[in-house]
């Protein structure tokens, strides 16, 4: 059985977390408790995943919504039958314009199956997604996270979990990623409930400069 987290546990783990941090306890004083971000286990939580690499959530929620707009239910299929032209207008690059076809035509012809991946260990997951071009580390570390909501996850390719421990930290900015690994070690077996009090951290601190 695989550590993972749902409604029913989340805040007690929240406060298992901030009881032997209190550097995470200051984010839940100061701002409550994060929310439980979560996505259903489908292709079109990966293709938003996928959306997501490197740009604002913001754009690729439109990019998205726009496919949705174009095709109704996001399938294997219907994205398939969509042309390059019809995929741009939906915002999608040329780069992600083939990674979704790539992950289309894996999922319809098996080579990969997310059905059963809610049962395979996180390293064999990750080792059949990153086998897909367009899908690294940061890419399976989300859909652990939220898809799979599995509970021992620490995003080391995501910018703002970098920088909210960072600053929650008092980190020097020039730490390398070998040593945030290892001190996000001291979150275990929570490790990815640690990581969304960080992204509450850092959504928090920004809303509240604007």
């Amino acid at each position: 059985m695989f550590a993972s987290f749902n409604h029913d546990n989340f805040h007690h783990i929240c406060d298992q977390l901030a009881a032997a941090d209190t550097d995470l306890a200051l984010i839940i004083n100061n701002y409550g408790y994060p929310l439980l971000w979560s996505r259903p286990n489908s292709f079109e939580s990966l293709v938003h995943i996928i959306l997501e690499q490197q740009v604002s959530l913001a754009s690729a929620l439109s990019a998205l919504n726009k496919l949705k707009e174009a095709i109704q239910e996001i399938t294997p299929g219907r994205v398939l039958l969509l042309t390059d032209e019809e995929l741009k207008a939906c915002y999608f690059s040329r780069q992600k314009t083939a990674y979704v076809r790539y992950l289309a035509e894996a999922l319809l012809c098996g080579q990969i199956n997310l059905k059963a991946f809610e049962d395979l260990p996180d390293d064999e997951i990750r080792a059949q997604l990153t086998a897909l071009k367009g899908i690294g580390n940061w890419t399976v570390d989300v859909y652990l996270m939220f898809v799979l909501h599995r509970a021992d996850i620490f995003p080391i390719g995501d910018l703002a979990a970098v920088q909210s421990m960072k600053k929650v930290k008092k980190l020097s900015p020039n730490i390398s990623r070998e040593e945030m690994v290892l001190l996000a070690q001291q979150w275990q077996p929570y490790r990815t409930v640690a990581t969304m009090l960080l992204w509450h951290d850092y959504l928090s601190r920004r809303k509240n400069s604007v």
